[in-house]
């Protein structure tokens, strides 16, 4: 219950940082996408650094999170962030909600639910084998420039779609990170402060917020978050059971999976299509 609880709060403090990101970004020029003066820019704002303030106080929710649980239960309750920005989102942009918006965050907590219910995510180990880290960080880091690559290439609310799913990329595997350093704190703050870990979490986190600036900032919260938090959570799972060798139920138990997959599915993009992107 506790990596629940501090999940859940990871997810809200997420959820309230985008939309406090997307806010200020949304003020900016696209003559500084995929510029270091976005990020100049970004900090002349009050409501960015809030925004701000709250990724950090997510990163440390989300370290308890994974220090306590699987990363394959943790990540995925974040999916709960889309209807929570959504909502969040509405009230910031003064945006009323139709009725199958509702129906649509009803789906994504639903199938969020029967998801968990059915995979069960179990077991597990606390580390990752050195060895195990090259090829995933290759890959992962591969996929990233593929999509960043491409999103130059498409402006506007497919750049944005794109820049999210890279950015989600960054944020799994910082959770991979996260999770194997968490590991170390038994050898003593000495050994933690040593661990490579600890340091690839934070250059690999800060290049998922570049990357997330530059998604909020192409395009609509509608565009960018179900791609960064669909993705995020489905990577993460991943991640938990090929390097943390952690368990999830198969066999018969795919059917309802693939139900709570595609009512989550389903409710992003009845979500996607009925809240309008905000005018700056």
């Amino acid at each position: 219950m506790v990596c629940v609880i501090f999940a859940i709060l990871t997810s809200l403090s997420n959820g309230t940082a985008s939309v406090l990101q997307r806010r200020a970004a949304m003020t900016v020029g696209d003559d500084k996408a995929l510029h270091v003066s976005l990020i100049g820019a970004l900090l002349r704002r009050p409501v960015w650094l809030a925004g701000i303030f709250l990724v950090v106080l997510a990163a440390a929710f989300q370290a308890v999170a994974l220090a306590t649980g699987p990363i394959s239960v943790v990540q995925p309750i974040f999916v709960i962030e889309l209807p929570g920005t959504i909502l969040l989102g509405a009230w910031v942009f003064r945006h009323r909600l139709r009725r199958g918006t509702w129906w649509a965050i009803a789906a994504v907590t639903g199938g969020l639910a029967l998801g968990l219910a059915a995979a069960a995510p179990s077991g597990g180990t606390a580390g990752v084998p050195g060895w195990q880290w090259g090829p995933a960080l290759v890959g992962t880091g591969g996929a990233i420039l593929v999509l960043t690559a491409a999103g130059i290439r498409f402006p506007g609310e497919p750049r944005a779609a794109l820049f999210g799913l890279a950015a989600a990329f960054g944020y799994a595997l910082t959770a991979a990170l996260l999770k194997d350093a968490t590991a170390q704190r038994h050898g003593g703050i000495a050994h933690l402060a040593t661990s490579w870990q600890v340091y690839a979490t934070a250059a690999v986190g800060l290049g998922a917020v570049f990357l997330l600036q530059n998604a909020l900032q192409a395009g609509s919260l509608v565009a960018s978050q179900p791609m960064l938090t669909l993705g995020d959570a489905l990577l993460s799972t991943v991640f938990g059971v090929v390097l943390f060798s952690e368990h999830i139920r198969l066999g018969w138990w795919l059917l309802p999976e693939i139900a709570a997959l595609a009512a989550i599915a389903a409710g992003c993009a009845t979500l996607a299509r009925q809240l309008p992107r905000p005018a700056s």
